[in-house]
């Protein structure tokens, strides 16, 4: 077998012990590793907390030992070290950031003298370097193996920042920035400029996304009551309409003239067509379904006449609808062809449909008048 030589740094006997120790710790560091990501990960998910990325790694052995000879007698021993083992989880918003905190703290335990929110200390080129750091210990009952009861006591940082905290520590790390006297004045300015300009963004994305959750919430409540001509038309609003199922009783009414079985189908693809109507409020479409519900259903029963169709699709009842809201607007075969197209794209089968809707049409009352 091939002999391994360890690479002599030239350290002072103390900080080559604590080296000799890292040697002969690694692979329990690296089974660590992977037991605090997976245990992240699970309860991450579990919460369903939408996040970029869990990274993770073991310091190497040449970062180590520099930094050592840096801080050559600070430290007595291994454990003295927090950062050998090291876990970022990247969130997409600030506001996540906090939430993953508050799962870390329940998941492990937290030595909450030695972690560290940098977010409060609010130097002028901190951005990238804001992230929450929680020094913790993996507790017993979380996981234990006793082959490696160590792994209980090692002391290892979980970091959190956003996605635009990460990039930036990465490209602003990539420039070999480290302190003002690197970095000639006036590209010291554009960077604190650029860092100020991205904690803007990171806390804009958050607001904004609080406040399209907010009118998602305010939608489904004016929905649920009802009040209808409040909400304006788009694909939220349509979406939490079409669950209160507003075609169901016509669509029973036309199953029931052959016994038949409704087959569900989305009707989101609706939407385009009651916007093409000039509709701008759910108002407008519970007015239509309302003041053409009894003509939609003779028109669909005229249609069935004769048949022996046993299933019919969740989409007949709408057509019917809106046929008839065509027509008694004036339309024709051209407009009815129109509002197919607007449903189903263009096609030749679309004109065909639309003369045999309009002609079956000529048979009703309200074509009369």
């Amino acid at each position: 077998m091939e002999q391994v030589i360890s690479k002599d740094y030239g350290l002072p006997p103390k900080e080559t012990l604590i080296l000799e120790e890292y040697r002969e710790q690694h692979i329990v560091f690296e089974k660590l590793l992977r037991i605090v990501k997976r245990i992240l990960r699970e309860s991450i998910q579990e919460n369903k907390i939408y996040i970029n990325a869990i990274e993770g790694r073991v310091k190497a052995e040449d970062s180590l030992a520099g930094k050592l000879e840096r801080k050559s007698g600070k430290y007595n021993s291994l454990s003295d070290l927090t950062d050998i083992l090291g876990v970022r989880v990247i969130t997409f918003y600030s506001d996540e950031v906090d939430k993953v905190a508050a799962l870390v703290s329940r998941l492990f335990e937290i030595d909450w003298g030695n972690s560290i929110d940098k977010r409060k200390m609010h130097e002028i080129h901190s951005f990238g370097y804001n992230s929450l750091h929680y020094i913790c210990r993996l507790p017993k009952e979380k996981y234990f193996d006793p082959e490696f009861p160590q792994m209980n006591e090692i002391r290892f940082e979980v970091q959190m920042r956003t996605a635009l905290q990460h990039v930036w520590s990465v490209l602003d790390h990539d420039t070999g920035y480290k302190s003002g006297f690197e970095v000639p004045k006036e590209y010291l300015r554009n960077l604190n400029r650029l860092a100020g300009m991205l904690e803007l963004v990171d806390e804009q994305f958050c607001l904004i996304r609080s406040g399209i959750n907010d009118y998602r919430r305010q939608v489904q409540s004016l929905v649920s009551s009802g009040s209808f001509d409040e909400v304006e038309l788009n694909g939220d609003s349509f979406g939490n309409y079409l669950e209160l199922r507003p075609f169901d009783s016509l669509n029973k009414r036309i199953a029931s003239i052959n016994q038949a079985e409704i087959h569900e189908t989305s009707l989101s693809r609706f939407l385009a067509v009651f916007v093409s109507f000039g509709f701008t409020t759910l108002g407008d479409i519970d007015r239509m379904i309302k003041g053409n519900m009894e003509d939609a259903y003779q028109l669909a029963a005229f249609q069935l006449a004769g048949t022996d169709l046993d299933i019919i699709n969740s989409s007949l009842g709408v057509i019917a609808l809106c046929s008839v809201y065509v027509l008694k607007q004036g339309g024709d075969v051209l407009e009815l062809t129109r509002f197919l197209e607007n449903l189903n794209g263009e096609s030749a089968s679309n004109k065909h449909r639309a003369e045999g809707i309009f002609r079956v049409a000529q048979n009703l009352s309200f074509m009369k008048k």
